[in-house]
């Protein structure tokens, strides 16, 4: 039963990370007005969690936290959200359109479809990441390399950059992970795309 409980609250977790890979197209038609919006999310999600904190519930807010928040977060202030926004807020800042959508996807998919395949099928782990399994780099890896085949059209850049999202994602970072993947893949996808 804990266990049943465990993996569906990853799998709410992922399933919003999973839903960040729309937050591209969105800034290809409103890119300020979408950096807004992320920013004002992330104002309302710190008030939210801080007044959370102090048993004080706001509505929406504290029962999606409290529904996904992991075992280690319950009682703690829950970062994820927090560096989720921050990595995809960082990457459209600092990348070009291309590279920062491929950074996006690669958070989106890499980190989500990782920590799920890793969850339903891991049982061997990788050596020094602290939990994280060979089925949820592959899981990473494949997930990451269709998103970008289907994006790019370039086996290269997708072959590349999955398996630097695939690398990134194996080391044990924790919730920083959400900032490190997406804007190390737009750099190396801005330096595959300029031919470097």
């Amino acid at each position: 039963m804990e266990q049943k409980q465990s993996f569906y609250k990853e799998l709410v977790r992922k399933s919003i990370h999973i839903c960040s890979a729309f937050i591209p197209l969105l800034l290809s038609f409103l890119y300020w007005p979408v950096i807004g919006a992320l920013l004002a999310m992330l104002s309302v999600y710190l008030v939210s969690e801080f007044l959370r904190l102090r048993n004080i519930k706001v509505p929406v807010i504290s029962s999606i936290t409290a529904t996904a928040a992991r075992e280690k977060d319950e009682g703690r202030f829950v970062l994820g959200p927090v560096t989720l926004v921050m990595g995809i807020v960082f990457t459209a800042l600092m990348w070009e359109k291309t590279a920062y959508t491929i950074g996006i996807l690669c958070l989106a998919f890499g980190d989500g479809f990782a920590s799920i395949i890793g969850k339903m099928f891991g049982k061997r782990k990788l050596p020094f990441s602290k939990g994280k399994t060979y089925a949820g780099s592959t899981g990473c890896f494949i997930a990451c390399f269709i998103a970008l085949l289907l994006f790019t059209k370039s086996i290269k850049i997708s072959l590349i950059v999955a398996a630097v999202t695939t690398l990134i994602e194996a080391f044990p970072l924790g919730d920083w992970d959400n900032i490190i993947i997406p804007t190390l893949t737009g750099a190396v996808a801005t330096l595959l795309i300029n031919g470097l």
